[in-house]
């Protein structure tokens, strides 16, 4: 089983996360309506790439952009998340051995303490992120049974990783849960709201353009939309 989930089936997970978010990625820029905005984008491209540039950076630091700002403690949270969702997995020692292993290189490690905090604090904010779904009617009404899923497979790798690092119970149990956890979600990756992970990037460019052209932008600073 082992072997299975860590060869055939890990680079079919692969196959599909790339791909997909390939797929993704065309599907967005072909929806796009470039008859509306090819003009004024041609005449005007320095200000849209500066519009852009200024959307994704402020959106990435936190309390930068009024949106961060309207709830400090989502933001907290939201941040914790994220930053352990992309730095746990890439940057785990164990994870780098199987990339040495499989291609005869490694990135750098963080300490394994490290990767524990981070692991305790995405278990953490997803914990609360699901409690603020399910108690604050504004955002209960928008919630449905897919984004419980969806918090759900976010979490499983990290705690099913959690508890076959520190040996509770029975580890070839665990390890391959976390291994099959961690597929699931990359599968998971492009056909749903964790597509988010690259279409982040394209939105708030497409709105940062819009708003450092068409908006006010060109005569100011702008909004970091």
């Amino acid at each position: 089983m082992y072997d299975f989930v860590t060869g055939p089936l890990l680079w079919l997970t692969f196959i599909i996360f790339v791909v997909g978010l390939l797929v993704r990625l065309v599907v967005y820029i072909r929806g796009l309506d470039w008859k509306a905005d090819r003009v004024t984008y041609r005449v005007n491209t320095s200000y849209g790439i500066k519009g852009a540039l200024r959307s994704i950076i402020s959106w990435l630091i936190p309390y930068k952009t009024f949106g961060w700002r309207t709830n400090p403690v989502m933001t907290v949270l939201f941040f914790i998340m994220h930053v352990g969702l992309l730095v746990t997995p890439v940057f785990l020692k164990a994870h780098n051995y199987m990339l040495y292993d499989a291609f005869g290189f490694s990135l750098p490690t963080i300490p394994d303490g490290v990767a524990d905090l981070l692991t305790i604090g995405v278990i953490t904010a997803v914990a609360f992120i699901l409690l603020r779904r399910l108690a604050l009617p504004e955002v209960r009404i928008l919630t449905d049974w897919k984004d419980i899923v969806l918090l759900g497979i976010t979490a499983a790798p990290f705690v099913t990783g959690f508890l076959a690092y520190h040996e509770a119970g029975n580890y070839d149990f665990w390890i391959i849960a976390h291994i099959l956890s961690g597929e699931i979600m990359l599968i998971a990756v492009p056909f749903t709201k964790l597509s988010h992970f690259l279409l982040f990037f394209l939105s708030r460019a497409q709105l940062g353009m819009d708003f450092g052209i068409k908006r006010g932008g060109m005569k100011g600073k702008g909004f970091a939309w």
